[in-house]
């Protein structure tokens, strides 16, 4: 098939071109290279290097390229860059989904998969949560992920483009930038492949729900076959793990004698976060197959090389 991917030069995007790729397909990748990178790019791919904010250049390339399937991970995801100029963090969330989805709807896209975020839930303690839980955010970030949401929900009533929203707990993996949701495992693997000593924001008793990018990658796959039925899902591993446990677990891999400092939490960030995934598991047919240890541990191995 033709697949789109936006964002296909960034951290998921990226590995999950390269999945679609092995699997047969002609996959096209828009990305404007502002957190993306060329390196990350698969070669078979299709690149085009513009932005999804701007209309004419998508329509040019839909018109063009006969695609049947969108993957959407092209987005703003640093919470506290959403708190601090919102209407940024909006013009490319929202605005930027409203022009793929006029162009799903106006060039016949069978579906599309759309890359939300446990950012929608806000800090409910009622975890792991599932996908009917109160939408409750607590940054622009994650208002506007809530806000993408229903626009793709109304596009599917108005006009029956199908879709899958795919709410990612905290990513992790190889690739990763600090501009991810699970950018706390970049930042600690970073830091300590450098010699770098450590600063924890907040207490370090926040957990978060740290999924491995590989995962994320077959759920998406998984959730573009037209028997999934339109919907949301948590993908998720539906465990907590603390940032204080985080940091122990990469000092531990990496050896180095770093020292950690304690700063005040920042504006918008929740406490606690896990996510259910019965759901996925059942519409999908998937699970989670990485475990925390060696996921962490071929994550920061991969920034370790980096730095040689």
């Amino acid at each position: 098939m033709n697949i789109l991917v936006t964002g296909g030069a960034g951290f998921i995007g990226s590995h999950l071109t390269d999945a679609l790729i092995e699997e047969g397909h002609h996959v096209i990748v828009v990305d404007n290279l502002r957190t993306g990178s060329r390196k990350n790019l698969n070669s078979q791919a299709v690149f085009y290097e513009e932005d999804i904010c701007h209309a004419d250049a998508l329509e040019r390339i839909f018109a063009k390229e006969n695609i049947q399937i969108v993957f959407h991970e092209a987005a703003q995801t640093l919470v506290p860059y959403s708190m601090e100029y919102p209407k940024e963090d909006a013009q490319l969330n929202i605005m930027g989904i409203i022009n793929v989805l006029d162009m799903c709807r106006k060039y016949d896209v069978k579906k599309i998969i759309f890359s939300s975020s446990a950012a929608v839930y806000g800090d409910n303690v009622h975890v792991p949560l599932k996908e009917d839980q109160p939408l409750m955010p607590t940054s622009f970030y994650g208002l506007t992920k809530v806000t993408a949401e229903k626009y793709i929900q109304m596009y599917q009533k108005t006009f029956g483009l199908s879709y899958a929203i795919l709410r990612y707990s905290n990513v992790y993996g190889e690739r990763q930038g600090r501009h991810g949701e699970g950018g706390v495992v970049y930042v600690f693997s970073k830091a300590l492949a450098q010699g770098q000593d450590l600063t924890i924001y907040g207490d370090g008793e926040q957990s978060r729900d740290f999924v491995y990018v590989k995962d994320v990658v077959r759920a998406n796959i998984k959730a573009m076959d037209a028997a999934v039925p339109s919907g949301i899902y948590n993908v998720s591993t539906g465990i907590e793990t603390t940032i204080n446990a985080l940091k122990e677990i990469l000092l531990y891999f990496s050896r180095v004698p770093a020292q950690v400092s304690y700063a005040d939490a920042r504006s918008g960030d929740i406490y606690c976060s896990a996510l259910d995934n019965t759901a996925a598991k059942q519409a999908l047919q998937w699970k989670p197959i990485t475990k925390l240890l060696p996921g962490l541990q071929a994550t920061y191995s991969y920034f370790a090389g980096e730095e040689l």
